[in-house]
């Protein structure tokens, strides 16, 4: 199962759900910092992830309604691998992961931290996978409980 991976990273005091955000940068900031908090990252993080999104935008327009971004940044930055994950009450724009100059209004943000490339890229597959289930992705977004974030990738 896909999803098992993406299941024993999440990191339950890094899941934000139904949060109030304006920026893209509001949302990596908050996942970031909590990642930090619970010592899966080093304070230089949150600022090389938002770095590394303004020259490699990570927005994803998805087949349903809502669209996702998977914001991450170099392997030095972190100390364990770990995934933080929000949903948001409205949208807030991310650049698109394949057009740039587009902008993807985002729902649902999956940050990662992983210190491996090769499980970086093996991470963002299974995610991707993941996202093309429009039954998941509505089950994150209604999601007012960190159980039910489980449930839905379960």
């Amino acid at each position: 199962m896909p999803s098992e991976k993406i299941l024993s990273l999440l990191v339950p005091s890094a899941v934000c759900l139904q949060l109030q955000s304006d920026s893209s940068k509001e949302v990596i900031e908050t996942l970031g910092e909590r990642l930090f908090q619970a010592g899966y990252v080093q304070s230089s993080f949150v600022q090389a992830a938002l770095d590394r999104e303004s020259q490699l935008p990570t927005g994803l327009p998805l087949e349903g309604k809502y669209n996702a971004a998977i914001p991450h940044t170099d392997i030095e930055h972190v100390i364990k691998p770990a995934l933080a994950l929000a949903t948001l009450t409205r949208p807030v724009d991310f650049q698109n992961m394949v057009l740039p100059e587009e902008k993807v209004p985002v729902q649902l943000v999956i940050l990662m931290a992983l210190e491996q490339a090769k499980t970086q890229v093996e991470m963002l597959q299974e995610i991707a996978a993941v996202l093309q289930d429009s039954t998941i992705i509505e089950k994150l977004i209604l999601a007012f409980e960190v159980q039910q974030v489980y449930d839905a990738f379960a």
